[in-house]
């Protein structure tokens, strides 16, 4: 295995001085196909060494282990070799780079994996799973296995045997559940325990998230407000901020919620039209309209990017402001005076609910700049982009883990032809392969909270983690679908539900071309730098 990895690192260091190249006679946006192409070349050659470092960490007794890493290795060759899906519709293919003689001494230098019989391995590790059994994921710390041990338990008691139930009713996450969770440590995970969190590192925000998604994405998504709150203030704020925030969002009675986005701007934060500006008493005026705004109405403090400084365009005039807000009810969802807000229909990603907002000439609190200081919201907020697409990558893992959950099951107790359908190669190959995504995913994500914790700069891996992230929850979802059949497409079976939660992973905090624009640009920025 470290010959076929050194290999396909051999391939990865060609590819990015093929782009290099291409580079050097036109900017990114004019070859952003081979730059992105080249970003998921990065990302599977990175998954493949998370993928060799998590069975190096296996004690070799689990079987199963050996044969999912052969999977996930032969696949990722495979498709470095003939073709990289970045889209449905979109192959990036080696010579999109110019890289054919390339591809072919990869090729060449793995055939003995690539040539293998797959078939017989897949239907292996279908068998092993029709058995119960399933790969290790010990993280070779006890600590860290009881938790979570603790809320796989909560998860399973508490989220799965309603989540379905809530999303056809369009419902929030009830009151009780968000308490339970709370009691868990759930909104605190990486909050200091000065105040009041637990302080544990990104990697048991991890494990909380992906286990907790795991039963419904709205349920691992409702720590992700308090996660960028937290961080933010935890960074960025005033002692006096620090001490009136984090020990409410830590415990659970400040909900609080990312006011971000805008109409028509999407990931072009420098183009932000909200203002805010200052009455003679020093309290804050905000006027404008934000879009895609999750749990706006029960939330309790708007983390909010407005421009407070109007002579300057672009990023400089961005500031940050911790805006306190009455949580709303069903009847009266936006209380606040100034404030107002509208409903944004879902497919899926229920439970908290997305909204439009509309300011206009809402008051806030003199000290709500967030430390105190403007033009620095948007540098802020890139603080805490790492932490935020890694807790992505964990939503999609624990989405991916629960779309295989579910078509393991179906295909176990659906029989046709005298036989549980699982014995079919064509649905054992799903579930098999289906577990080996789940797996890459899962050790490339884990790998990301690692240096973040660590205390390295990790955009690129961060950004990695979340790309492939989504991919391989949406594969899996659809894999699970299809193994339901006709069923999958009724709305009564939990698969329909998590393929409509699965398909927003490729698209917030970062789409997918976004995550690959900025894998490509700093990957060749460390090559240069």
């Amino acid at each position: 295995m470290d010959r076929h990895l050194a290999a396909a690192q051999a391939y990865l260091a060609v590819a990015q001085r093929a782009l290099a190249d291409r580079l050097a006679a036109a900017p990114i946006d004019k070859v952003q196909r081979a730059a992105h192409g080249f970003a998921w070349v990065a990302t599977t050659v990175s998954a493949l060494e998370a993928t060799r470092d998590w069975l190096r960490r296996c004690d070799g007794t689990n079987p199963l282990d050996a044969n999912v890493a052969a999977l996930i290795f032969a696949e990722g060759l495979g498709q470095l070799v003939g073709g990289l899906p970045m889209g449905q519709n979109e192959m990036f293919r080696a010579a999109d780079l110019g890289l054919g003689s390339a591809a072919r001494a990869l090729a060449d230098a793995c055939a003995d994996l690539l040539d293998a019989d797959g078939a017989a391995v897949r239907a292996e590790v279908g068998a092993a799973l029709a058995q119960g059994q399933w790969p290790t994921e010990t993280l070779g710390d006890p600590e860290l296995d009881a938790i979570r041990d603790q809320f796989r338990r909560f998860t399973n008691a508490e989220i799965i045997p309603h989540a379905h139930r809530w999303h056809l009713a369009n419902a929030l996450i009830p009151d009780a559940t968000i308490t339970a969770m709370a009691d868990l440590g759930t909104f605190g995970v990486c909050i200091d325990e000065r105040y009041g969190g637990l302080g544990l590192g990104k990697l048991v925000m991890c494990i909380v998230t992906e286990e907790l998604s795991r039963g419904w994405i709205g349920a691992g998504s409702l720590g992700t407000r308090s996660e960028i709150a937290g961080e933010l203030i935890g960074l960025a704020g005033t002692e006096a901020q620090k001490a009136e925030w984090l020990p409410r969002i830590a415990s659970g009675a400040v909900l609080p919620t990312a006011v971000f986005t805008e109409p028509d701007v999407g990931s072009d934060l420098g183009s932000l039209q909200t203002r805010a500006r200052r009455k003679e008493d020093g309290a804050w005026v905000i006027d404008g309209a934000k879009t895609w705004i999750t749990h706006a109405a029960r939330s309790d403090l708007m983390t909010l990017l407005a421009r407070t400084v109007p002579s300057e365009s672009g990023y400089a005039g961005l500031s940050m402001l911790l805006v306190p807000k009455p949580r709303g009810t069903e009847d009266d969802p936006f209380p606040a005076a100034g404030m107002t807000g509208s409903e944004i229909d879902v497919l899926g990603y229920r439970g908290m609910r997305e909204y439009a907002l509309q300011f206009d000439a809402m008051h806030a609190p003199a000290d709500a700049l967030l430390g105190g200081e403007h033009g620095q919201g948007f540098k802020q907020l890139m603080q805490t982009f790492e932490g935020a697409r890694i807790q992505t990558a964990a939503r999609a893992v624990g989405v991916a883990r629960r779309a295989l959950e579910l078509a393991l099951d179906y295909a176990m107790s659906r029989r046709q032809f005298g036989k549980a359908i699982i014995h079919f190669p064509r649905v054992s190959d799903k579930l098999a392969m289906s577990l080996a995504d789940f797996v890459a995913t899962r050790e490339l994500t884990y790998a990301a909270a690692r240096a973040k914790d660590s205390g390295k700069r990790c955009d690129i891996e961060a950004g990695m983690a979340k790309l492939l992230g989504a991919r391989a929850a949406w594969s899996n979802a659809d894999a699970a679908l299809q193994v339901h059949g006709g069923n999958g497409y009724s709305l009564a079976y939990e698969i329909s539900r998590v393929l409509c939660d699965a398909r927003i992973l490729n698209i917030f905090e970062g789409a997918a071309e976004i995550q690959a624009q900025v894998i490509a640009r700093g990957l060749m920025g460390r090559r240069n730098g």
